[in-house]
């Protein structure tokens, strides 16, 4: 896939992104670069590869699921910066 100036043109208008007529050919260049190298990335051979989420293989640690009662709301209420009527006041955000 090649892109041209008049491409380059076209997505810098949908992003709302102003960029000046001399400066087309050389963005239509470097994405140009880009896109050989995606398909640079597109001919390795990734068969028999599990995906991952990280580099490294961690286990997270697990605590027990326990139900409780939540607390003493006057506790937690406490360290509110504001509280009324057994709950937290907040600021308003929705008109």
């Amino acid at each position: 896939m090649t892109i041209d100036a008049a491409t380059v043109r076209k997505v810098a208008k949908l992003a709302h992104i102003r960029e000046s007529e001399d400066r087309l050919d050389s963005l239509a260049a470097e994405l140009n670069g880009i896109m050989q190298w995606i398909e640079q990335l597109n001919e390795v051979d990734t068969d028999g590869v599990e995906p991952m989420a990280s580099a490294v293989a961690l286990t997270l640690p697990l605590r027990e699921d326990v139900v409780s009662a939540g607390g003493d709301s006057a506790e937690i209420l406490a360290n509110a910066p504001g509280a009324r009527n057994g709950f937290f006041v907040v600021p308003k955000v929705v008109e």
